[in-house]
């Protein structure tokens, strides 16, 4: 405990007893509120996330599960804050003195923060963009650890990630191409690239070919679309259709077949119209969750230098995204690294 609050006089008639009293029983509010656990001698660490608009986000539950299940909730708070793409460096220079230990990024930050940031790790260049910052003692370190998470995901659902297989990524905005570069990086041996922006497609495989020379990159046409997606190991589906409840799948039945393995990035229901046509088919499928789940959970590991409570983040997610466990009594509270 601060000094401030050492004995001075033990008699209960004198007034430093009564200053004494009064400041302890501040103290005791302060611990309640803002401070660690009577005893530990620090102010409770604060992380966020930060957006344009903020809005409602899963991240606070997320990690605040994973807190209190740990024991870490008088130690760390999770919050939001709303920071706008021209006042994000300034408000990034200022957080740790306001008690943050880091801080994750969503749109239209992660962009701003690559290009602001002088640290980056090597997973925020590979991706150009930053969702992590991590506050260390030598400044501040942007991290992405999207990259991480959907490989985490893949191997987590399918047993594997992306090694060796052919893979179908539809839709080559910026979620493609973040995973089509990580399933090229993760020893993919062929990238079937489709959008319906040539231009979005070109770019991306000449990063691609780029960063990982070794790997086959081709379009899908029209003409050929079906048989290529068929023919995959491992589809991804990385465009926005899906996300409202009566979007249709993108793809027909022909386009999927038994043995393959489907990944839609989006989460909001637990099977999108393209994975329940995928499943028809005898296509393995899982939805984006695990993505965010995972992402979340390196950050976590990030600031704190503990690995989270994954089956705490997942219950959390699940609960909110759902309104049910789909994964209940599975035990899995591990991040393997």
């Amino acid at each position: 405990m601060n000094d401030n609050f050492s004995t001075e006089s033990k008699e209960k008639g004198s007034d430093g007893y009564l200053l004494r009293q009064k400041n302890l029983s501040k103290a005791a509010r302060m611990d309640d509120e803002n401070l660690l656990p009577a005893g530990r001698g620090c102010f409770r660490k604060k992380l966020a996330v930060l957006g344009h608009p903020i809005g409602h986000t899963l991240s606070p539950m997320m990690h605040t599960a994973s807190l209190q299940v740990l024991g870490l909730a008088g130690e760390y708070e999770y919050g939001k804050l709303d920071v706008s793409p021209e006042h994000l460096m300034e408000r990034l220079t200022q957080l740790p003195a306001e008690g943050y230990a880091g801080v994750n990024l969503t749109i239209p930050l992660k962009e701003v923060a690559f290009q602001g940031l002088k640290k980056l790790d090597v997973s925020a260049e590979i991706l150009g963009a930053v969702n992590t910052v991590e506050f260390a003692d030598d400044g501040l370190v942007g991290h992405n650890t999207d990259g991480y998470g959907f490989l985490k995901a893949l191997e987590e659902a399918y047993g594997k990630a992306a090694e060796e297989d052919s893979v179908f990524i539809l839709g080559c905005g910026g979620a493609g191409r973040a995973v089509a570069l990580m399933a090229a990086l993760d020893g993919a041996k062929a990238l079937t690239l489709s959008d319906i922006d040539l231009s979005r497609m070109k770019n991306l495989k000449e990063e691609i070919q780029t960063k990982v020379p070794d790997v086959t990159v081709q379009f899908a046409s029209e003409e050929s679309k079906l048989r290529q997606c068929r023919e995959a190991d491992l589809v991804i589906q990385a465009s926005p259709i899906g996300m409202k409840a009566d979007d249709p799948s993108l793809l027909p039945k022909e386009a999927f077949r038994a043995g393959q393995r489907v990944f839609d990035l989006i989460y909001m229901y637990p099977e999108t119209a393209l994975l329940r046509v995928a499943k028809s088919q005898g296509a393995q499928i899982a939805n984006g969750l695990g993505m965010l789940l995972h992402q979340g959970a390196k950050a976590f590991e990030i600031w704190t230098e503990i690995q989270p409570d994954v089956a705490a983040m997942r219950h959390a997610l699940e609960t909110a995204v759902y309104g049910e466990i789909l994964h209940g009594g599975n035990g899995d509270n591990e991040v393997e690294k």
